[in-house]
């Protein structure tokens, strides 16, 4: 099997799949060794067709499959943990707040429900929250999507337009300054659009990962909200503020 068959079949694998560690993908291709798989790996990356994860997982650049919530919590857990403490630094006592669904919006989460705010969200994780609870949270209704545990769709919209925030905060799945801020799915695009429109100050909470990667459907422009990560990146920054923590 010459080099661009073996990679050709690497990428079926991963877009089939979502997410893979490399021992998993060398079980669906048994016939190319551990040390082959490794060199055609490096080269897909280099050529900017796959990513490279920690852990040893890697999954294509192509995100048009949405990875499940579980799977996500276990990627760049250290790196969310920046995020979310940045993003901490920009909210206030008495203000009304936005929280999008997404793990990095979730470790957010779990620092804000001691806060004297306003948080109202279509994240169902709130909901298997056991402790006591500072902050007034209110649910936005709609139709849920347990993949990614967040709730969407044209009821979603509809209470959206009953709220004004003092700011958003907002997960994506790719960055990009030409193409945009993208997700995989149309209704969590809608909906984050929505959410920016009626809100003073957006932020998009997003780890350098997704930083030059293209999902499917587009959000908004880059330029739309201030982005909080956990690394410089010199294109994205002269786009738009980017606030970081390496």
């Amino acid at each position: 099997m010459i080099p661009y068959e073996r990679q050709e079949k690497i990428l079926e694998n991963l877009n089939r799949e979502g997410i893979l560690k490399i021992e998993s993908l060398h079980m669906l291709i048994p016939e190319v060794s551990i040390s082959t798989l490794r060199r055609d790996l490096k080269e897909l990356e280099k050529n900017g067709k796959i990513i490279m994860l920690t852990g040893g997982a890697v999954k294509a650049t192509s995100s048009a499959v949405e990875l499940s919530i579980t799977t996500k919590q276990s990627l760049y857990s250290k790196e969310k943990d920046v995020i979310a403490n940045l993003a901490l630094d920009q909210i206030n006592d008495g203000e009304v707040i936005y929280l999008d669904s997404g793990t990095t919006c979730t470790a957010l989460l779990n620092k804000i429900i001691n806060r004297k705010i306003m948080i109202i969200t279509t994240n169902a994780s709130v909901l298997g929250i056991a402790e006591d609870i500072v902050a007034e949270v209110i649910i936005l209704g709609g139709n849920f999507n347990p993949n990614i545990s967040s709730l969407n769709g044209p009821l979603t919209d509809s209470n959206l337009q009953n709220f004004n925030f003092d700011k958003a905060f907002l997960g994506a799945n790719g960055v990009d300054v030409k193409k945009g801020v993208s997700t995989p799915n149309l209704v969590e695009a809608n909906k984050k659009k929505n959410v920016i429109k009626n809100s003073k100050k957006a932020f998009l909470l997003c780890d350098s990962s997704k930083f030059h990667i293209n999902s499917t459907v587009k959000s908004f422009e880059i330029n739309e909200v201030s982005i909080i990560s956990n690394a410089y990146d010199k294109e994205i920054a002269e786009k738009t503020e980017l606030i970081y923590k390496a």
